[in-house]
């Protein structure tokens, strides 16, 4: 007689309806954040007559950011997700609140910070969480879901901020989240009471090395931000200083063996690091490269953009609901090489010849390479993680996509500028480099199998 195994419940179902809901919530509203200050910031400086500040009030932020993902980690193997949750909501409002409210430049920046370290409190926690609270075959899924929620905002927000800023003020784009931040985390609140704490509930060793290696790193961080800020000698120096400062420091806070891409967790880290990077770098130069050299306006080179951000949506939903595959490395290998594909086949579109529609269709394989290895990516870090090493895994994860990232981008502003102004050869020499980031991993995403190890299930 054959019996039916039930189905595993899903993501919305009575028992995590409200956790699934605010963790979205949440992440929405940090994407709508990071995207809706950046269109803000310039009417800001002048309203405060802080264009001297206003590296640092991106770079601060970032800075804070950084430090703050090494502390939720070890705060959520010591004791468990739940005091960095509620700590990185009430930083994250209270920054908010303070830049809200501030009437001079200094003020805003210190309320910058403060709210960068609320988010990179929440965004680890949250990764953990998905670890203690959901079932491991809902992992793909709450990822997806995760990655999902970047898309909305980072279709309307900047729009939606111009708004605000238009017909409000500036003030209110940093006063509306609040509102609907601690509706989110009070959702969440009766699952985070279940969770209870770690299983170890003591700091793990060195603990206090690592921290301040990370001081050093978020240090470098920021000089790395405001070095792809400036131009000639300063900005070749400051992003110099900040290059060597994360290669001390950075290394020492992801997993050992990461530079030689070992098997199994570093290379998972390497592989979002690279993903990460390749993509930014894209990015940033697509609207220059189809404004300048196609002649496109400034709206419809933003479509382009979008066209990718939905196409990272579909990956997302598409990983999600496929069958688990054989291999571990299934999933990053084809999200890489599909970034690999589409970042050079944007970069045909230098050439006056081919039409625009082929660089849309190269961002659109590339988003959607996104989309299928991001999730992946995630679920493979805490399937790779005991309990104890959940937060600080995470928290390498998130800390190399982001340090990567911000490298890239540096270097790129500082290619972009040597000239007197961008050209093909620099567009060109961007994406190139983009997409030889994306296949290396590609190239390396096998070693994300350890040896002998069988996939559960």
């Amino acid at each position: 007689m054959l019996t039916t195994v039930p189905a595993p419940p899903g993501l919305f179902a009575p028992r995590h309806r409200a956790m699934t809901v605010g963790s979205v919530a949440l992440i929405s509203l940090l994407a709508f954040e990071a995207l809706a200050v950046g269109t803000a910031m310039p009417t800001v400086a002048r309203s405060l007559d802080g264009l001297a500040l206003y590296g640092i009030a991106f770079g601060g932020p970032f800075a804070a950011g950084v430090l703050a993902m090494v502390v939720s980690g070890i705060w959520c193997d010591a004791r468990g997700p739940r005091g960095p949750m509620w700590q990185g909501v009430a930083w994250f409002v209270v920054g908010l609140l303070i830049a809200g409210t501030a009437s001079a430049m200094g003020a805003l920046v210190v309320g910058r910070v403060v709210q960068g370290f609320g988010s990179g409190l929440l965004s680890v926690a949250l990764y953990v969480i998905v670890g203690h609270a959901y079932p491991e075959e809902l992992h793909r899924r709450i990822f997806a879901a995760f990655a999902a929620a970047w898309v909305v905002p980072s279709l309307v927000g900047p729009a939606v901020a111009g708004l605000i800023v238009e017909h409000l003020g500036w003030r209110w784009v940093f006063m509306v989240v609040p509102v609907v931040a601690v509706p989110a985390v009070l959702l969440i609140h009766p699952g985070l009471r279940s969770l209870g704490r770690s299983a170890t509930a003591r700091v793990p060793a060195g603990a206090a090395a690592r921290i301040g290696w990370a001081c050093g790193a978020a240090v470098s961080a920021a000089l790395l931000h405001i070095g792809g800020q400036q131009r000639g000698a300063t900005a070749v120096a400051l992003i110099a200083l900040a290059v060597a400062g994360l290669l001390v420091c950075a290394p020492r806070l992801l997993p050992a063996g990461f530079l030689r891409a070992a098997r199994g967790l570093p290379t998972v880290i390497g592989l979002r690091g690279l993903a990460s990077a390749a993509f930014v770098g894209a990015e940033v130069v697509i609207p220059l490269l189809l404004s300048r050299e196609r002649g496109l306006s400034p709206t419809a080179a933003g479509l382009v953009l979008t066209v990718g951000a939905l196409a990272w949506s579909v990956g997302s939903w598409v990983q999600g609901r496929i069958p688990v595959p054989a291999s571990r490395a299934s999933l990053p290998r084809a999200g890489l090489t599909c970034i690999t594909v589409g970042t050079a086949t944007v970069a045909l579109a230098v050439r006056p010849e081919v039409p625009v529609f082929v660089a849309v269709l190269g961002w659109a394989v590339a988003g959607l390479g996104m989309g299928l290895l991001y999730p992946s990516l995630s679920v493979l870090t805490l399937e790779l993680s005991a309990p104890g090493e959940q937060g600080r895994n995470s928290s390498s994860l998130q800390l190399g996509d982001s340090l990567f990232a911000a490298t890239v981008l540096a270097l790129t502003g500082a290619v972009l500028a040597a000239g007197s102004s961008p050209g093909p050869a620099s567009y060109t020499a961007t994406l190139v480099v983009a997409a030889g980031l994306a296949l290396l991993g590609a190239l390396l995403a096998g070693r994300v199998v350890v040896r002998g190890s069988v996939r559960p299930g």
